[in-house]
Parts: structure tokens; C-alpha cells; sequence
């Protein structure tokens, strides 16, 4: 019977990740826009057609978006063991006990608590140790220098070491920082018009003029992990899985480039469907040496922008074919802008 189980289940999973690749067309509206007008456009091709579970539904929904390799339950914030079903919370007292539905974006950050369609959307619920969801509470994200707990992963629970709070924080693991972020990315543009802010959910979010952004510390913050944290497969599969029950998707997992765009150093560059992973027409290529870099492929005179992983702009010059003297810079991870052109790379000397 297990064998059968295992089967069903991992043919489920097949089948999500096999018809859940973007439609033609899915996307359509956000085709030249930037901006707030891409925000809004992508708010309305994921909130069309939208498939509202219940709560009830989410256990077996984890079970088809939510499955490791070899079936058990895939915890972003503990290493704990969980077997679908048989490891549901109810009542929980130490770590790995059970496991429950999180809300990574609290529940408690709702006006209404129950407030349907966010309290049951996939995108940010995910099957988490019961022990330390419990820790993490309500707490925003944020990142940790000195713990007051700390799970079997890496999570943590302490004061905010990043600029702009001071006040507690949970942090996860860094495997999953650009996870948690692309998620409230999405949450930010799935609810755009939505108010849910409430208590400490002001830290992350802020509701203006109809429109829910984030704070500068919350955004700081998210576009660091994104950038740190590329999209993994775990994400993609996710992502497919997710659309096979609610046909909706993450655009910030289908098309990373597009945090850039709404949040990022790419916000006055009308984003263009058809291209490649880069948003590039053309395959510019840098090619690193010792004192700076040489950009190859890009247009004559194509403006270059250099900037940190807090979005500060380090450097800006038209690219000339000599060498770009990056002596200045710090060791670190950097983000380079050419025209529509986005990469990523780690400088050191």
C-alpha cells in the first residue's frame, strides 16, 4: 500500500510540473511596461482565473507542491523528517514533533485573520516545523548577528542586525532567503489594492494611496536575498505545482529580471517578453581581469551601471572597449546594468 501511495504521489507531482509551464499569452499585459504600470499589470495576470482553496485543502495540496526527492515533506525552516499525513500538527512540544501550515507572511498581519484569498494562497504557505514556527511567530524578516534561539537548519530568532530595525526578526536559512523574498514579491503584487498591514506587519509592508509596497528596510533587505539567492529548480517545481491548482503563477520565479524592473536598478526599462533569462536582445558577455572588467557584445556607447546588493550605485560610465578599472570596489557580490542587460558577479582581487 505505501509503494502505491509513493506511486500516486510522485505521478501527481509529475503531472503538475508537465502542464504547469507558462501558457502562451500568460503574461502578455506586462509586455513593455515598468514600473508601477508593470506591477499592475502583472497583479492582473495572476489574479485572473484564480483557483481560492480552502484551508482543509492545503495538507493535500503540500503533498503535490511541497515533496522532496524522495517524497517526504520539503521544510524551508527546519531539517526535520516529516512523512505527509502522518506528521500533521495538532499539538507540538519540541522540534520535529510535527509539521503545520505556515503562513510565512503572518496571518496575524491580516485585518481579517481569515481573509480568503490570502490566508489559503499557496504561494506563501508552506509546510513548517510546528516547534519552530512557533518560535518565529510573527516576527518580520530580517537577519540575526547575535541569537536568542536557533533551529537545526539555521534558522534563527534574535534582534535585527540590518539597517533600518532594530526589533526582532527571524531569520532563515540561506539556501531559502531568495525563496521567502520572491514570495513576498509576489504577495506585494498578487494584493496590491489589498490592505494587510497590521501590527508588526508595518515593518514589511506599508499601504498607500491603495496601493501596498514595501518599507525601505523591507526592501533593502528582499532584494539582497533575491540577489544572493537565485531562483533554484525546488522553486520552479513549486512554481508549476502551484499553477496546476490555483492557475496562477510567481512571475519573480518564472522571470527573476522582473524584481529589477518593479524594485530594483531596472525600473525605468520597460521589461520585454520574448528575450532570454537576461532581458537581452544580444549576448553580452564580461570578461573579468585582475584590476577590472571588459564588456563584450553590448551596443557602442551603452551606459554601464555598477551597483552593491542594497541597490547603492558604485559606478556609471558609457563602455568603451579598454578595461573598466574596478580597483575601488570592495570584495563582494555586485549587480551590473547595461541598458535592458542585468548580471550578477562577485568581484575580488
Amino acid at each position: 500500500m505505501k509503494k502505491i501511495a509513493l506511486l500516486f504521489l510522485l505521478t501527481l507531482i509529475q503531472i503538475a510540473v508537465t502542464f504547469g509551464q507558462i501558457p502562451a499569452g500568460y503574461y502578455a499585459l506586462a509586455n513593455g511596461k515598468f514600473g508601477d504600470e508593470l506591477k499592475a499589470a502583472l497583479s492582473s495576470a495572476i489574479s485572473n482565473n484564480y483557483n481560492q482553496r480552502s484551508y482543509s485543502d492545503l495538507w493535500g495540496d503540500f503533498y503535490v507542491t511541497d515533496a522532496q526527492p524522495n517524497g517526504s515533506v520539503w521544510d524551508m525552516y527546519s531539517n526535520c523528517s516529516f512523512t505527509f499525513g502522518n506528521s500533521q500538527c495538532g499539538n507540538y512540544n519540541s522540534l520535529c514533533d510535527c509539521y503545520n501550515r505556515e503562513h510565512s507572511l503572518p496571518k496575524s498581519w491580516f485585518n481579517d485573520q481569515t481573509t480568503a484569498p490570502m490566508h489559503t494562497d499557496l504561494f506563501h504557505l508552506y509546510p513548517t516545523d510546528g516547534f519552530t514556527n512557533g518560535k518565529r511567530g510573527n516576527f518580520p524578516f530580517g537577519e540575526v548577528a547575535s541569537a536568542s534561539w536557533t533551529g537545526n537548519n539555521g534558522s534563527k530568532v534574535g534582534s535585527s542586525s540590518f539597517s533600518g530595525y532594530t526589533g526582532v526578526v527571524f531569520e532563515p536559512a540561506d539556501e531559502y532567503k531568495g525563496d521567502f523574498a520572491r514570495t513576498y514579491f509576489y504577495m506585494a503584487t498578487r494584493y496590491l489594492n489589498t490592505n494587510f498591514t497590521y501590527e508588526l506587519g508595518s515593518v514589511t509592508y506599508t499601504y498607500n494611496n491603495s496601493t501596498c509596497n514595501f518599507t525601505d528596510y523591507a526592501l533593502n533587505l528582499l532584494l539582497k536575498w533575491h540577489r544572493n539567492d537565485p531562483v533554484s529548480q525546488k522553486e520552479i517545481n513549486r512554481n508549476n505545482a502551484v499553477f496546476g491548482i490555483q492557475n496562477n503563477r510567481n512571475p519573480y520565479i518564472d522571470y527573476p529580471k522582473l524584481v529589477e524592473h518593479i524594485w530594483g536598478v531596472l525600473q525605468e526599462s520597460p521589461f520585454q517578453l520574448g528575450m532570454n533569462d537576461n532581458n537581452a536582445l544580444v549576448s553580452i558577455k564580461i570578461i573579468r581581469y585582475p584590476d577590472g572588467i571588459r564588456v563584450e557584445g553590448a551596443a557602442p556607447n551603452s551606459m554601464i551601471n555598477i551597483y552593491n546588493v542594497v541597490g547603492q550605485k558604485v559606478y556609471t560610465n558609457l563602455i568603451h572597449s579598454d578595461v573598466i578599472s574596478l580597483t575601488n570596489l570592495k570584495q563582494g557580490v555586485y549587480i551590473i546594468s547595461i541598458d535592458n542587460w542585468i548580471e550578477k558577479i562577485v568581484w575580488y582581487y
